[in-house]
């Protein structure tokens, strides 16, 4: 049975989580129990470890002296140096595994992974749990006490592709960018990964519900699943910008790689910055779909619109020269053919004009560094992370 060292907790009543920590090497620090403090002759040591605790029994035969000596504070039976290494490898996202090879390289001792698997079942899980409830609760009920609110929902697989075994959906309220819910879905409860991000946006939205919160809109990414589940619920769907604007750069940039179609290189730029205002200056759809298409005259030097809503650029009259297009050249046709296909003005019309999930892609990824793609995790671990 490990010795209770009261001194370092009740004496000092300093938190052990606060007390400077040393690497000491075992010659020195048996030079400290070699000889009997009271009669000064060699006494007999003997040493238990545990991970990175030992403890120390000194006997002096001499003078019947004894002293037991712990390395760290413990806590009932468990030491809490191990404990917090436990701590700070699983909630700076590091892997025990190479925090193993560290300490082989140096000799120092540790702990077994089932140590650290204990520790994080029985105490770092259960407290990050708890703490996760709390702060939801009390967003909750901010969130139920205001007229209507704005969330972005996006998931975040473990792996790439359609092999992902887990996805993690996030509700976040974009007003403040605080994440308000995280579902974690397995995809065999759904019959496939495809159908993960559907039931997290379901379980999500059930809770805000059962919590009395009300929905002014919801941006998304394009999921047709998606789509199609806010459609027939009446929930008012917008969609991220970048998601789409991502898309349409990538199809003119592989499009101006093509014989004849060199103009739309000097175009990108200016498309991408267009598909941004006309989101951020538009009311209505219409309105969107009319701004977004003006750009096809605008790359012909031609600066008035047939369409009513809008009816002409805004833009000051440039002396610049620019790389103007022709209709009819096999660039014009081809930025036409991107820019104005049936999805893509569908899309256009429902771009959310102010709150966009950009916050919500960097939460997804600093929840790489804690959770790895192609990184197995048990159920709570991956939620936990």
């Amino acid at each position: 049975m490990l010795q209770k060292q009261q001194p370092c907790l009740v004496k000092n009543k300093t938190p052990p989580q606060t007390i400077n920590t040393y690497i000491v090497y075992e010659t020195c620090l048996m030079e400290l129990f070699e000889s009997c403090p009271v009669c000064k002759r060699v006494c007999d040591v003997q040493t238990r470890r545990i991970g990175t605790f030992i403890s120390v029994q000194q006997l002096c035969p001499h003078c019947q002296f004894t002293r037991n000596w712990n390395s760290q504070p413990v806590l009932g039976s468990t030491p809490v140096g191990n404990l917090q290494l436990s701590v700070a490898t699983y909630v700076n996202g590091a892997s025990f595994y190479k925090l193993s090879k560290v300490f082989k390289a140096m000799n120092m001792q540790l702990c077994k992974y089932n140590t650290f698997r204990r520790h994080a079942r029985m105490f770092i899980e259960p407290a990050m749990v708890s703490y996760w409830q709390k702060s939801q609760e009390g967003m909750l009920q901010k969130l139920h006490a205001e007229e209507k609110v704005i969330v972005g929902g996006d998931m975040r697989a473990d792996s790439p592709g359609h092999s992902a075994k887990f996805g993690s959906y996030t509700m976040m309220d974009l007003k403040n960018n605080k994440v308000v819910d995280l579902q974690l879905v397995q995809s065999n409860e759904v019959g496939g990964s495809y159908h993960m991000e559907l039931e997290g946006l379901k379980r999500s939205l059930e809770l805000l519900k059962e919590r009395g919160v009300t929905l002014d809109c919801i941006v998304t990414d394009r999921h047709l699943q998606i789509q199609k589940f806010l459609r027939e619920s009446s929930i008012t769907q917008f969609f991220d910008v970048w998601h789409i604007e991502k898309g349409i750069s990538k199809q003119l940039e592989k499009a101006a790689k093509k014989k004849d179609c060199e103009k739309l290189r000097g175009w990108v730029k200016s498309i991408r910055n267009h598909i941004y205002w006309t989101a951020a200056t538009s009311t209505t759809g219409p309105e969107r779909v009319a701004k977004w298409t003006s750009i096809l005259n605008h790359v012909q030097d031609i600066h008035s619109h047939d369409d009513p809503l809008f009816p002409k650029c805004l833009h000051p009259l440039r002396i610049a020269q620019y790389q103007w297009m022709a209709a009819g050249t096999p660039a014009f046709h081809k930025l036409e053919t991107i820019l104005s296909t049936k999805r893509i003005l569908k899309a256009v019309a429902k771009l959310s004009p102010h709150h966009q999930t950009s916050s919500l892609e960097s939460f997804h990824a600093v929840i790489l560094r804690f959770a790895p793609n192609n990184v197995v995790f048990p159920f709570l671990g991956m939620l936990c992370r």
